[in-house]
């Protein structure tokens, strides 16, 4: 599974408005409703607030990864959103999260979407990635990423 399947151009905001990991949450699963009707914003904010609850999503070196099952949802989408003033998302390493990778998946999927994640992690495990994400200019943040993907 590669990023182009699961992510938009649509689907990626360069500089989010919230300062907060809650605000964060509500703006990226607003954008998931708009892209996606037939989810309901505040059940997806519920359920990657009820997965925080389990434990951080902030991974570390800048990067949170908040992801869950969503009903209704008939195939995995991915909602990319960047800080660049970096938010407090509680991460394991205690940094300020400023690139953040929303990962929603249908009830009944459980391979597909370990594979995202999988995916995710791998892409952005290298600094000079995470790097380019940060410093890339709005409009190309998309681009950046697609090119990024289609290396590994």
């Amino acid at each position: 599974m590669k990023l182009k399947d699961i992510l938009t151009k649509e689907a990626v905001i360069g500089d989010v408005v919230a300062t907060d990991k809650r605000s964060l949450l509500d703006e990226l699963s607003t954008l998931a409703h708009k892209l996606f009707p037939e989810i309901i914003s505040s059940h997806v904010l519920q359920v990657l607030l009820d997965r925080e609850k389990l434990g951080s999503t902030g991974v570390g070196n800048g990067v949170a990864i908040p992801h869950g099952k969503i009903p209704g949802l008939n195939s995995i989408v991915a909602v990319f959103g960047r800080s660049k003033k970096g938010i407090d998302f509680q991460s394991h390493d205690h940094k300020p999260v400023q690139l953040f990778f929303v990962l929603l998946a249908p009830e009944n999927v459980v391979g597909n979407h370990l594979q995202a994640l999988a995916r995710l992690s791998r892409l952005l495990k290298e600094d000079s990635v995470r790097q380019k994400l940060v410093d890339a200019r709005d409009d190309l943040l998309f681009d950046v990423l697609m090119a990024e993907d289609e290396k590994i």
